[in-house]
């Protein structure tokens, strides 16, 4: 798992990459400005919530 920020959640960090991967892809499918961009935003979305069920499942191990 690659850490972008230091104080950031798993959601935060997940929103991220999700949006890079997804806007890539989005622009290898498509091959335009519009296939990117819907892309990263169902990317952003995919990824933070993966990253928010990472975080909910930290919290439960700690005691949270």
């Amino acid at each position: 798992i690659i850490t972008l920020t230091g104080c950031a959640t798993k959601a935060e960090n997940g929103a991220l990459i999700g949006a890079g991967t997804g806007a890539l892809l989005g622009q290898a499918v498509g091959g335009n400005t519009g296939s990117t961009i819907i892309g990263a935003g169902l990317g952003a979305i995919a990824g933070a919530a993966i990253g928010n069920n990472e975080d909910q499942k930290d919290a439960q191990r700690n005691g949270y």
